[in-house]
């Protein structure tokens, strides 16, 4: 009987390891070697929530657009060069912001293991511990990326779907990424906290058609609203909530507002001209379901084309590839 149960403790310890080399993503990834990683995270992205709320929907905006350039491998933090125009240079990236988060971060786990946690389960990890200090959903992170060592801005532009995008657009964008209507739909709900600033909409109110008229898919009396912020087509400074009057908390008022004609840019009025993604609009007002389906789309987004195993790197600052 011991000897039974020597050989079935090496063969779940080989397994184990076979697991863990193998690239793929596991729960846990460094139990051993940072046992303390994922407190450190959750630790400083709530201290900086506390401070900031809107700092959620900062990295859940990185965390979306990192993910959908070369996979979820930390690459948007990356800065330009003198020899490279990265990421961050693109204009759907020129309106992120507290990339200080991420490096007050690193610089706590840096302190505790040198070189062993990615920038990149760092981004996917506090993005989920910074929703969930809001009281939004939760979700398991599965860890082991790493570092993109490229970063390019022609890439962003090429991968990011922008918010003028229709519903087919939309599908293509998402389809690349192996993401389905239902994960569009839902992860549009993310739209639930944050602003959006006007150069990305305003042509909704100014000159929609080139005729100068605004997008008849826009609530009239919203519209009105809209003008009296964002005072002409070429207003790139002024920015206004997503979600009116609920832009610091995470629920389903987007959903409810999208049914009302006033979902802010192209791509959210998009998702009422299909059946189909009515549907997932209308079912997402239940709050449960919302962020059941929210917790499911998210770690698909996570673990969009990761590096592991062998490839990339372990950057040692997040905003420059190691020398």
């Amino acid at each position: 009987m011991a000897s039974m149960n020597l050989n079935l403790i090496i063969v779940v310890a080989l397994t184990t390891m076979v697991f863990l080399c193998d690239g793929r993503l596991v729960s846990n990834f460094y139990r051993h070697s940072c046992p303390s990683a994922e407190v450190i995270v959750k630790t400083v992205v709530e201290k900086h929530v506390s401070q900031d709320s809107t700092v959620a929907a900062a990295l859940l905006r990185m965390h979306f657009h990192d993910c959908f350039v070369r996979g979820c491998d930390g690459s948007v933090l990356i800065n330009s060069t003198a020899n490279n125009t990265a990421e961050k240079a693109a204009l759907p990236n020129l309106t992120l912001r507290r990339f200080d988060v991420i490096d007050d971060v690193k610089r706590e786990v840096e302190k505790n293991c040198s070189g062993v946690v990615s920038c990149a389960d760092i981004l996917a990890l506090a993005t989920r511990d910074a929703v969930a200090k809001i009281d939004g959903p939760s979700w398991r992170v599965r860890t082991g990326r790493r570092d993109g060592v490229v970063s390019n801005q022609s890439e962003a532009l090429a991968n990011i779907p922008p918010p003028t995008s229709n519903l087919s657009q939309l599908q293509t964008f998402f389809a690349r990424k192996g993401l389905a209507l239902k994960d569009i739909v839902v992860l549009s709900g993310g739209h639930t906290i944050g602003n959006g600033h006007c150069n990305f909409f305003s042509n909704r109110l100014y000159n929609f058609s080139g005729k100068g008229d605004m997008d008849p898919a826009l609530n009239a009396s919203y519209a009105q609203q809209l003008k009296t912020k964002c005072k002409n087509l070429s207003d790139n400074t002024t920015f206004v909530e997503m979600d009116p009057n609920s832009s610091l908390t995470f629920d389903t008022n987007y959903y409810s507002i999208l049914n009302q004609n006033k979902g802010l840019f192209q791509s959210d009025a998009a998702l009422l001209n299909n059946s189909t993604s009515r549907d997932y609009v209308n079912q997402q007002l239940n709050k449960k379901e919302f962020f059941k389906n929210f917790e499911k789309s998210m770690r698909k987004l996570s673990e969009i084309q990761v590096k592991t195993g062998n490839a990339g790197q372990i950057r040692r600052q997040c905003a420059f590839v190691n020398s």
